[in-house]
């Protein structure tokens, strides 16, 4: 008697069987789209071929009854008729070949994604699933497309993405040190490493070393009153002192600006202000080697500039000639940013190339008027040698900061072109720099300063390397009236180029733009250029024999003209755009559209016009949250339908709170909430009520530590959709949405809120969790 199966071993029976038809189904789709791939690569350049992988395609996956099925669901010439896959490879591989010497400018590019990639992801085991993901492409790549510029561009972009990614891990890893948890008010000993004075602050910044003692971090930076800065108060010295030190702020809001990154790479554990007065336990000593004692020289050439010169120029004389901006007042400062001139104020390239052209031609023009050491000694190269000297020495002079390193690494490669015969202002040249840069310092490319200066310069290059550009700038034999406009033009031109470069980082960073830069810029350069630091270097030189007054004079007289032309632009109606926090896949468009229009030559450029608009399209549909709420709880903005930010509190300004109105986009002072028609307050709390799209939303928010009764804290809870405070709520406290409580905040930091999509974004979902933040 035959024994049948119960019922219930039929159905999964039959499911195997599927199971496995299906699986073998998909491995041959997947072993013929490899063929397919692999003969489009090897037969890139054989047109006739293309219709091989096709074939591949098709002996793989035909066999018996799964054939039959293929054939019905994929049809034999769907891939290459709709598709192309062949043609495509062999259109990419023509236009690669044409811009082959444009290939390895993608490199800094493929390092800079990496380093993004590992910002983004905030997750060791993520990074390695993109190294693994890299090095799996590559070795494919390798193995599939030999002998192809497709291939070989495929395969150094994932080597570069990979080597990115490894770069800032390790250098985050190399530069891990002790970070302060909880506020302190200690007593310590400390070694001082770096001092900063801020006169426009009245106060010294000092950076101490505590040599992980007394319980403390490494190094903790802390401000003295400039009134309690002893003169001892050196390099070098052992200091007794009382503060009140602070971990490194967070990010105050999601796309902030965020200090604990910043302070994780350059190894500060906390920062503070000094209490009392400061006991110098052991002076410091003498220092004879030139390096170190350059603070020292620095900062008495910054006090002489500034004695020479008055007010605003004086400042500003000191940070052209030290680069010490600490005397600056905010509202030359603000002037400056306004009207898209702050670059001047930034010792980078602008400086440096002024520096080295001002050397290498003084230098060539002197030898030449000896004729007997012209024809002998190769005057080029003593002119470049002096140059580079003279470009060290004055990056050492305003202190070594990454921007003023990144230009003099740009003036040497343009030195050591100039000595060996090639053409020194190329892409290559900046991309050169750009790398050195990313492997050093990886952690700049996140910061607006990398992006800026990199930016600026590659389409300064990219503008006057375009043939028509140059056909137009070229010098000819023309009257002077035509000259001079052509200078202007093309003055104007490059700098409208520059501006248009540089706007998405700035909307992006700083949440504003200046939209008359171009025009300022025209006659600021030049004037910074060509009178106000060879002035200024003038006036030092005949300061050694006591006759610099005359000069002093005339170069604060320019530096004057400048601080006027700042405040009238930066005063002039429209002369800023506001721009709430920027989406970042917009900003990912701008920047990858205008480096695919500056790094290619070839009339294929023009498609990076695509994401730029987009990226653009994305900008000004974006639509701005509804609420602000910093991560201490205390600032909170609310936005109403006509676009105006309505502050919980309103008094005197803080950082926090700047902040917050940057990131709304928000130009000058905001109102009070209790100046709004739906608001209640009273000395404790605020209740606001708002409609958007149709429905009304209740917000209560806190601002007094004064006690409230628990049974009215409850009530007022359950009649809000959204609380707010800095307090710790009880449990009884429920709204009928979130509870913004200090608890809360402390686990996600600082917030937005978008009512109408009932969208969250938090610090902790932008930012991840990196060795730097501290969320509970």
């Amino acid at each position: 008697m035959a024994v049948r199966a119960p019922p219930i071993c039929k159905k999964p029976v039959g499911e195997g069987a599927k199971r496995v038809t299906t699986v073998s189904v998909s491995l041959r789709v997947t072993l013929g789209f490899i063929l397919c791939y692999a003969n489009a690569m090897q037969s890139s350049f054989d047109p006739d071929s293309s219709d091989v992988a096709h074939e591949n395609f098709k002996k793989a996956t035909t066999s018996d009854g799964v054939g039959k099925a293929l054939s019905m669901l994929f049809r034999a010439r769907q891939l290459p008729e709709y598709l192309r896959i062949s043609q495509i490879f062999i259109l990419l591989e023509l236009h690669l070949e044409k811009e082959r010497d444009q290939l390895p400018l993608w490199i800094p590019v493929g390092i800079g994604s990496g380093i993004t990639i590992w910002f983004l992801l905030a997750d060791a085991y993520l990074w390695s699933a993109v190294l693994a993901l890299c090095a799996g492409l590559a070795v494919f790549v390798k193995l599939m497309g030999q002998g192809t510029r497709v291939g070989a561009a495929i395969f150094w972009l994932s080597l570069s993405v990979g080597a990115g990614c490894t770069i800032i891990w390790l250098r985050s890893s190399s530069v891990a040190a002790p970070v302060l948890e909880q506020p302190v008010v200690t007593s310590f000993y400390a070694e001082i490493e770096k001092t900063e004075v801020l006169s426009a602050r009245d106060m010294v910044r000092l950076t101490l070393d505590t040599h992980e003692k007394q319980g403390l971090p490494k190094r903790v930076r802390v401000n003295v009153p400039l009134v309690k800065a002893d003169p001892d108060l050196q390099v070098g010295a052992v200091i007794q002192l009382r503060a009140r030190l602070m971990p490194p702020a967070m990010a105050s809001l999601p796309s902030a600006y965020d200090f604990s990154r910043r302070a994780w790479f350059m190894g500060l554990g906390a920062t503070g202000q000094a209490l009392g007065n400061i006991k110098v336990v052991e002076p410091a000593e003498p220092s004879w080697w030139a390096v170190s004692a350059l603070p020292d020289y620095r900062q008495k050439l910054s006090a002489h500039v500034q004695s020479q010169m008055d007010g605003g120029a004086g400042a500003i004389g000191a940070t052209l000639a030290t680069g010490d901006r600490g005397a600056i007042d905010d509202a030359d400062a603000e002037a400056m940013r306004r009207s898209g001139l702050a670059h001047l104020l930034s010792i980078s390239g602008l400086h440096v190339t002024a520096v080295v052209g001002a050397v290498y031609l003084l230098v060539i023009r002197l030898l030449a008027l000896f004729p007997a050491l012209a024809l002998r000694v190769p005057l080029p190269i003593v002119a470049a040698g002096c140059a580079a000297v003279a470009a060290l020495s004055y990056t050492l002079l305003t202190g070594a900061q990454v921007p003023t390193i990144r230009a003099c690494i740009a003036a040497l490669l343009v030195l050591t072109a100039l000595v060996i015969g090639r053409s020194a202002i190329t892409l290559r040249m900046v991309a050169t720099g750009a790398l050195l840069v990313l492997i050093i310092w990886p952690e700049t490319l996140v910061g607006p300063s990398f992006q800026l200066s990199f930016a600026a310069v590659t389409a300064i290059i990219a503008l006057h390397t375009a043939p028509r550009i140059q056909s137009f700038f070229a010098r000819r034999d023309e009257a002077i009236g035509k000259r001079f406009g052509r200078a202007i033009v093309a003055l104007f031109l490059t700098g409208l180029v520059v501006e248009l470069a540089l706007m998405p980082i700035a909307l992006f960073h700083f949440h504003k733009a200046g939209i008359y830069g171009a025009l300022a810029n025209i006659i600021a350069i030049p004037l910074t250029t060509f009178v106000i630091m060879p002035l200024e270097a003038l006036a030092l030189l005949l300061d050694t024999v006591g006759l610099g007054a005359p000069v002093w004079w005339v170069c604060e007289q320019a530096l004057n003209s400048l601080l006027v032309l700042a405040h009238y632009v930066s005063s002039s109606p429209g002369s800023v755009t506001m721009l709430p926090t920027m989406p970042l896949m917009a900003f990912a468009l701008l920047v990858f559209g205008g480096l695919w229009m500056a790094l290619w030559t070839q009339r294929w450029r023009i498609w990076g016009i695509l994401p730029i608009c987009y990226g653009t399209l994305l900008v000004l549909m974006n639509r701005p949250p509804d609420i602000y709420i910093a991560g201490d709880g205390r600032h909170v903005g609310i936005r109403n339908q006509d676009g105006e930010v309505a502050m919980l509190r309103t008094g005197r300004s803080g950082f926090v709170r700047d902040m917050l109105l940057e990131n709304a986009g928000v130009d000058g002072e905001a109102m009070a909430l209790e100046d709004w028609p739906n608001a209640r307050c009273n000395a404790d709390s605020c209740a606001v009520a708002i409609e958007v799209s149709g429905r009304h939303w209740t917000i209560l928010a806190t601002r007094s530590s004064y006690h409230i009764p628990a049974l009215a804290l409850s009530a007022a809870c359950r009649r809000a959709d959204i609380v707010i405070s800095e307090r710790r709520l009880p449990a009884s406290c429920q709204p009928r949405w979130i509870k913004a409580d200090r608890t809360f905040l402390r686990q996600v930091g600082g917030m937005t809120v978008d009512l109408k999509s009932q969208q969250i974004e938090t610090v902790l979902n932008h930012s991840g969790r990196h060795a730097w933040t501290r969320f509970k």
